[in-house]
């Protein structure tokens, strides 16, 4: 009799555990399911205004750009790749042209030119500003 009375309170403490578990799962799922949204213009937005702020004629370096961001308030130091990765996607739109360098780095200015960008589907056209 005393082996059968330890193995009821033991299952009973297995399926609570269980009921616990699938809850707190649950909470897991429902708060990263929440989107968080954005407090202010997008990072590829900062960067043409910089660039189209510029005046220089051969265009404007990274560590200007990083310079005028810092400016504005953006945070440089935390979002560097950020800045890296929304510079290189404006230059494969064409809303901005690479003068000097590779990548993130060398010179920029905006796009004069209407530009056609022909991928494996469709010709896209991008609009200048």
């Amino acid at each position: 009799m005393s082996e059968t009375a330890p193995e009821v309170p033991a299952a009973a403490a297995a399926a609570a555990p269980a009921a616990k578990a699938p809850a707190k799962k649950a909470k897991k799922a429902a708060s990263a399911s929440k989107a968080r949204k954005p407090s202010g213009p997008s990072v590829t937005e900062l960067l043409t205004k910089a660039v189209s702020a510029s005046k220089e004629r051969g265009g404007v370096s990274l560590a200007a750009l990083k310079k005028a961001l810092a400016a504005a308030g953006y945070d440089v130091e935390k979002n560097n790749s950020r800045i890296k990765l929304g510079l290189k996607s404006l230059v494969n739109k064409g809303t901005v042209v690479q003068t000097k360098g590779s990548g993130a780095s060398g010179s920029f200015k905006l796009n004069k030119k209407r530009k056609t960008l022909c991928g494996l589907r469709a010709c896209i056209f991008s609009p200048t500003e």
